[in-house]
């Protein structure tokens, strides 16, 4: 039962030796890299082997542009080509073969209170009837299916369904707008949108069937909406049909299209529970995953099949303490970091807990694939962390014996204000062995804070740091490291043992990481630069839907045919080589690890006709990290409104157009934005005005006059 797990003894961990840590394989040769990453892919079950194990045709340059910049060809990256493989088979049905059926897959707790446990054999069913219930609706290999679903049991099974069948899922942030959800509908072209007749947030159910309705509204490929019921009761469906009864007062308020919406239950009750997967090559599509750019329209990144599940496999592995202890020559135990097999007890004793959404990249890979590929038990919840209070999360801990916390610094933050005076000692969170931060850079406090009160000041924090397009983790703390060791456990003078709260400290192995200047040379210790993969792994993006030039000119164009992804976060390392990420160098606004483009939500603004111009930028916020702040310049109908009005009816205006999530937390009015000779708004310049930071370079700007104006607006303000 969860919470009556035998408890592992942290001090008995075994920890990696200061004086001799793991080699990367990636920093030896690239040989040694790809035959890491070959050793690795034995994780899975191949239904056909591969016959070259990776190939990277990096930007070739082809010439310059008018303006004289040099052009170059989309780089080509693939992972063990030739290779046949099926996900969903790796996730859920292997492990119910090796008799593993009745291992808890997933432990569910609904916002309501509501709860459900599926082990892998009851995943494995789940999946099979919704894999037949897909190719019952004519869905096939490459089609896109659309889901739009909150963290519930269904998102999982359909997720793997699809990658059971070849079709390729998107899934979408159930907090997002009709707008933002058509966009996403209309750019995969996808057959299928799952989505709920509601969602239960904030102890409040919200209709979402209506903004799915609305995103189907206009020209798109869709033939069936599938709802998935959450919110209303189900008719009386043994009557016959025109029968008064067949469908529940609550269904009769759930908007329907007949011909081509279908109630999920409903369709998969006739649904077999066999089905037999098929084998795809390594490079089919897998899923699609948007994320926000410096352009007003979301880029979607493809990810394949089998070079995201080993890299997803292996990293999920190595951070969550996975992978065995072996001894050494002088009998002392150490972690095998290189390891390409699991300890079967830790594998049966975790229990772990991703406290993403489902549609965050973060959830694909360690809280769908990641977890299920191991065959660990792992909990997902509905809700929001404080319904009905903050205590909800340590509620769930100690009812599951979570024994891994993998959150975002934004929750911790929030969990703080909550108790500023530390937890009360009401929830037992003795089954805690593991931390972990994921999507924006942790400041130290949040991180101190969360070891004490959930971590008893003794278990290892994995700081996490990659990106949507990685496809997984790319740099991390490791949990047996020695700076998590008890003390005494090494000499002072070992390196690399003292806790580095907000550090990331190095690359997993088989990826190696820089940190460079503009020309690409490398940065000394302490000074900033821009943080770029030099040798990837097998789960990085393989191209931009639809558009593969935008992938070359976001990620590989900065640094031409030297074959560097740039990832536009600032970076810098310390004496000892540890590696600290500083947060974003472009336009993308981070906030509580939702990444929102400049330009989308500028572009959403000037949809308002009280908008002449918009500039939005980033400004810190204690809690979520970034706030967005935005600046308009107004027609000359809306200048007789007040200060007030502006910013209610604009704010409300980007929630409608995008989401709740990207609401600017303030909306200044002024008589001109800053801008370079080429006409780009000098959005930096913004942000540091309205926080009182020295103003940096403004030698490109067409109209420094108003920077003045902007001040003289930001002082009236008060």
């Amino acid at each position: 039962m969860p919470g009556t797990m035998e408890l592992i003894d942290i001090s008995a961990f075994a920890y990696s030796d200061p004086h001799a840590p793991t080699s990367n394989p990636a920093l030896v040769s690239d040989e040694a890299r790809v035959a890491f990453w070959a050793e690795q892919a034995g994780r899975l079950d191949w239904a056909e082997p591969w016959h070259t194990t990776h190939r990277f045709e990096k930007p070739r340059r082809t010439g310059a542009d008018e303006d004289g910049n040099p052009t170059y060809t989309v780089p080509e990256i693939a992972w063990f080509e030739g290779g046949k493989l099926n996900v969903s088979y790796n996730c859920v049905d292997r492990h119910v073969a090796a008799g593993r059926g009745n291992h808890v897959a997933l432990y569910f707790e609904g916002e309501p209170g509501d709860r459900a446990v599926y082990t892998y054999a009851d995943l494995q069913r789940e999946v099979c009837k919704a894999a037949n219930a897909l190719l019952d609706l004519g869905v096939e290999k490459g089609d896109r299916v659309v889901v739009y679903l909150p963290v519930i049991p269904e998102t999982v099974v359909i997720t793997l369904a699809c990658a059971r069948i070849g079709a390729v899922h998107s899934l979408v942030f159930g907090g997002f707008s009709a707008e933002a959800l058509k966009f996403r509908v209309e750019d995969t072209g996808a057959k299928v949108l799952v989505t709920t007749d509601g969602q239960n947030r904030r102890g409040v159910v919200v209709p979402v069937k209506e903004a799915a309705d609305e995103a189907c509204s206009g020209e798109n490929s869709i033939e069936h909406v599938v709802v998935v019921r959450r919110t209303s009761r189900p008719g009386r469906t043994d009557l016959p049909r025109g029968t008064r009864g067949l469908r529940s007062k609550d269904q009769e308020l759930v908007p329907w299209t007949p011909g081509r919406d279908v109630w999920w239950d409903e369709l998969t009750a006739r649904a077999s529970e066999v089905h037999e997967p098929e084998a795809f090559d390594a490079e089919t599509p897998l899923f699609i995953i948007y994320t926000s750019g410096t352009t007003g329209k979301p880029k979607g990144l493809v990810h394949t099949m089998g070079g995201y599940l080993v890299q997803t496999a292996y990293t999920h592995a190595l951070m969550f303490d996975l992978l065995p202890d072996v001894p050494e020559a002088s009998g002392i135990l150490r972690p095998d970091e290189l390891s390409a097999v699991n300890d079967p007890a830790k594998v049966d004793s975790t229990v772990h807990w991703c406290t993403a959404d489902l549609a965050w990249v973060t959830a694909h890979t360690y809280e769908i694939y990641g977890p299920l590929v191991n065959g660990v038990s792992e909990v997902i919840y509905e809700g929001t962390p404080n319904t009905p209070d903050y205590g909800r999360h340590f509620e769930v801990i100690e009812r599951y014996g979570v024994t891994n916390y993998y959150t975002a610094p934004t929750l911790i933050r929030s969990l703080m204000g909550a108790f500023p005076r530390g937890l009360p000692p009401v929830y037992n969170l003795s089954s805690i062995r593991l931390l972990g931060s994921v999507g924006e850079s942790i400041n130290p406090e949040a991180w101190r804070w969360l070891r004490a009160q959930v971590g008893r000041d003794e278990v290892p924090f994995v700081d996490t740091w990659w990106q949507s397009e990685t496809g997984s983790c790319v740099a991390s703390p490791r949990p047996h490291d020695p700076q998590f060791a008890p003390a005494g456990t090494f000499d002072d003078a070992a390196p690399h043992t003292s806790p580095k709260p907000g550090c990331v400290t190095r690359a997993v192995p088989g990826v190696s990481l820089r940190v460079v200047d503009e020309s690409g040379e490398d940065v000394a210790p302490g000074l900033q630069g821009f943080a770029v993969v030099d040798k990837i792994g097998p789960s990085m993006a393989r191209t931009v839907w639809k558009d593969p030039q935008r992938f070359l000119a976001s990620y590989w164009a900065a640094y031409g045919e030297r074959g560097w992804f740039l990832a536009g976060d600032g970076a810098r390392t310390d004496e000892e080589g540890d590696l600290y990420i500083l947060g974003r160098v472009d336009d993308v606004i981070n906030v509580s690890g939702h990444r929102l483009s400049t330009i989308e939500i500028e572009s959403a603004l000037v949809t308002h006709p009280h908008v002449v111009e918009a500039g939005a930028t980033p400004v810190t916020d204690p809690v979520t990290g970034h706030a967005v702040l935005a600046y308009v310049v107004l027609s000359r109908a809306a200048l007789s409104l007040s200060q007030e009005e502006v910013r209610d009816e604009l704010r409300a205006h980007v929630a409608r157009e995008i989401g709740p999530i990207a609401k600017p937390r303030e909306v200044v009015a002024v008589p001109d934005l800053p801008k370079t000779r080429s006409g780009k708004i000098t959005r930096r310049l913004l942000g540091q005005l309205y926080e009182g930071a020295p103003l940096g370079d403004r030698s490109s700007l067409q109209n420094e006059e108003a920077l003045d104006a902007i001040a003289d607006v930001l002082a009236a303000r008060g």
